[in-house]
């Protein structure tokens, strides 16, 4: 087992989130796309020089492959913005003032004027041969199991293309992905073990959905890891494939080091991938300050007091999951669910007093999932669930009807509520006494049983329950 402490080990990370609003520097949609494209340009890219008058050592490796890059473009989602054939529009306002609200959860000191700058990036993931990136704010950080963790950064940057295609001469892309708003996160070095690399990433998650402006799905949300050892260099790994996978990647990473020190084998500096099996490949040099210069396009922003004001307030999701667990008395776990999959458990109640919310909220999150363990189905509950529980809430149905109902309508038929119409008290106590008199000395469960397969959906098993242990 590695002792990381011995070994000097420090570590940082940055998260890459996708936001959604419509991009930053045009009004199309963040829409990304993968149907066939309505035109398609050609470009080769070369590297310029940055801000210092040198040529950036990563931009000069892409230039040596001489590839040639195909954009593949959409006539109503994507623009001329994206084809670098006009200059960039006013920054997103939305996404400024969402990237401004994170700033402020994570402690950050917000600048006084946003500059955008050029970062120049030839490896085709960019039609302009550069990724347009601010500095929102500096020096915050974030309290995690009670150790302090800096963030050195938070920028507001443009996303890239999403690639389709790669050969050895050819690279095709697509430029629905390009110009969503991105907010990057980058912590400093503070971070002494792998599993707290991946706990401070889950804490940067939670703190970006709690703005309920982070897009969610796969490759929505991106972590770089920075990893260095006292005898070793800095690297950057890329691609995890999920959050789990940190600690084993970053354990790879740092066994690799050491067996390169054992043989005597100089470590370079790289930007490495992360690859399925935990290990990583080399991608390309590590970058430096050559590949930055100003954006010229787009004017400076002043944060004013005027715009500070602006920025919304956010309730943590951590605090949002407290609040309704106390409220609602639910356990931990179902009130993570509702908040992760954003239900309004507040509209439900209020629209249907007489449903508890655990039955309410246990509907909503379980009954997708059965239907796809055990029949195989998909469904959208929340398109078919009003009148459901309209008719719950007025007593026209039991709670056991509920699922049988939604399977009817997941099969494709149209529900019969009728044949789920409860039987009055009156009715089960007199039903109960004559199972109990027709099975004498059977087991309680028993009783349930027979009951059950005669009055599903009619009667509350609850209900039902209560009276075969009161008669029996």
């Amino acid at each position: 087992m590695i002792d990381y402490n011995k070994l000097g080990f420090k570590c940082g990370i940055e998260i890459h989130q996708q936001l959604d609003t419509h991009k930053l520097f045009c009004n199309c949609p963040s829409e990304i796309r993968k149907d066939v494209p309505d035109f398609i340009i050609k470009r080769y890219l070369r590297a310029s020089a940055g801000e210092t008058g040198k040529i950036d050592i990563a931009a000069k490796h892409e230039q040596k492959k001489a590839k040639q890059f195909l954009y593949q473009g959409y006539d109503d989602t994507t623009c001329l913005v994206e084809t670098d054939d006009e200059p960039p529009h006013t920054p997103n306002q939305e996404a400024l003032l969402i990237t401004l609200q994170v700033a402020k959860l994570l402690n950050a000191k917000i600048v006084d004027k946003i500059q955008f700058m050029r970062k120049v990036v030839i490896d085709g993931s960019n039609t302009s041969g550069f990724q347009r990136t601010a500095l929102i704010a500096r020096d915050g950080h974030i309290i995690l199991n009670k150790k302090k963790i800096g963030i050195s950064v938070i920028l507001l940057e443009e996303e890239a293309c999403q690639a389709i295609k790669r050969t050895k001469d050819v690279d095709t892309y697509n430029l629905s992905r390009l110009g969503i708003p991105l907010i990057e996160i980058a912590t400093a070095p503070d971070i002494k073990s792998p599993q707290e690399c991946q706990q401070v990433a889950e804490h940067l998650g939670m703190l970006l959905r709690s703005t309920g402006k982070a897009k969610r799905g796969i490759g929505t949300i991106r972590q770089d890891v920075n990893v260095s050892i006292s005898k070793g260099e800095r690297v950057e790994v890329k691609g995890f494939q999920d959050l789990k996978s940190i600690p084993k990647v970053i354990d790879y990473e740092i066994k690799r080091q050491l067996s390169l020190i054992k043989k005597h084998k100089k470590i370079t500096r790289d930007v490495r991938k992360a690859e399925p099996d935990m290990t990583t490949s080399f991608s390309r040099p590590m970058p430096g300050a050559s590949r930055m210069y100003p954006e010229t396009d787009v004017k400076t922003i002043e944060v004013t007091d005027k715009l500070l004001k602006q920025i919304p307030h956010v309730k943590l999701i951590k605090d949002q999951i407290k609040e309704i667990t106390k409220k609602y008395n639910l356990n931990k776990e179902l009130s993570t669910a509702i908040i992760k999959k954003g239900i309004a458990i507040d509209k439900f109640t209020t629209d249907y007093p007489n449903i508890p919310a655990e039955f309410i909220a246990q509907t909503l999150i379980n009954s997708p999932k059965e239907l796809r363990k055990r029949y195989g189905l998909k469904l959208d509950i929340y398109k078919i669930i009003n009148p459901i529980f309209e008719k719950l809430n007025g007593n026209k149905i039991t709670r056991e009807a509920v699922f049988e109902l939604i399977l009817t309508i997941a099969q494709g038929k149209k529900p019969n509520y009728n044949k789920y119409k409860p039987i009055s008290e009156e009715g089960v106590t007199e039903e109960v006494k004559q199972v109990i008199a027709k099975n004498k000395g059977a087991p309680v469960n028993a009783l349930m049983g027979i009951l059950m397969s005669k009055y599903r959906g009619k009667i509350d098993g609850k209900k039902a329950m209560e009276l075969i242990k009161k008669y029996s």
